[in-house]
């Protein structure tokens, strides 16, 4: 069978218009050669041609570019037991039957509702099953090198979030920049009502209930339908972390 992959990440690059992007440094073939000669306890001049390695130096957040938010993420403790963090989730987790669900018609700092999804997965004539990746395509990845990228996502309200893990999906993401609304948007209700549980209100239903979510998707349109694909998006393995670095994609049927 012949497969066909779908880029379901943005690149890690120093224009992006994300709250933390990374700072990348770039050492090319030339100016490696002191370093390089240096670990192999020869002269630069020795080095053939003049030329070593090419080399980057990356400075970013476990939470930059796209990647997955651990339980660790949301709070110290999911119920009552210790919250799990990036390197000790189930990789099979990670890997899984793709499900699309297609919001790109909600307006920017909008809530995506539990009534949203149910009427979503009645258009696309599916039931849930454990184990499925849920994608909440927004299309505020087209504006990732745009000012203003972190406040034109919708975002998932917190009952939307749990009717999915109750649903058993312990994984779901967003092309959005975060998984709840714009952080001025929550700053704002905040204000108005100073009601503490606005803040960060979907997030922080990994209090309760273990799922992880994966931020910043891509290319969530180019999937050709919402469901019959493959999602695959193991997260970097950082030592006890709240996040990590993800390259997601969707592997496709040959017939798609």
């Amino acid at each position: 069978m012949q497969k066909k992959f779908i880029d379901l990440s943005v690149p890690m690059d120093s224009k992006a218009k994300e709250f933390s992007p990374p700072n990348i440094t770039y050492q090319n073939h030339e100016q490696s050669v002191g370093r390089a000669a240096k670990a192999f306890g020869i002269n630069p001049s020795d080095w053939p041609e003049g030329k070593a390695w090419a080399v980057e130096l990356v400075t970013l957040t476990t939470h930059t570019g796209t990647h997955v938010d651990a339980p660790y993420h949301y709070w110290d403790k999911t119920g009552n037991a210790r919250a799990k963090t990036i390197d000790e989730l189930p990789l099979d987790w990670f890997y899984g039957n793709g499900v699309l669900l297609n919001f790109s018609w909600k307006r920017a700092g909008e809530e995506i509702t539990k009534k949203d999804i149910v009427k979503e997965l009645e258009r696309i004539n599916y039931t849930l099953q454990a184990g499925d990746i849920v994608l909440i395509r927004t299309d505020a990845d087209k504006h990732f090198f745009k000012h203003g990228y972190t406040s034109i996502h919708p975002g998932m309200s917190a009952e939307a979030t749990r009717y999915l893990i109750h649903c058993g999906i312990k994984v779901m993401g967003t092309d959005g920049y975060g998984w709840d609304v714009p952080f001025e948007i929550q700053g704002k209700k905040f204000r108005d009502t100073k009601d503490p549980t606005v803040l960060w209100a979907a997030h922080y239903v990994g209090k309760e209930l273990e799922y992880c979510q994966i931020e910043k998707l891509a290319n969530l349109n180019q999937l050709p339908k919402p469901i019959g694909f493959t999602v695959i998006a193991f997260p970097i393995k950082i030592a006890g972390a709240s996040g990590g670095w993800v390259r997601a994609v969707a592997l496709l049927k040959s017939d798609d």
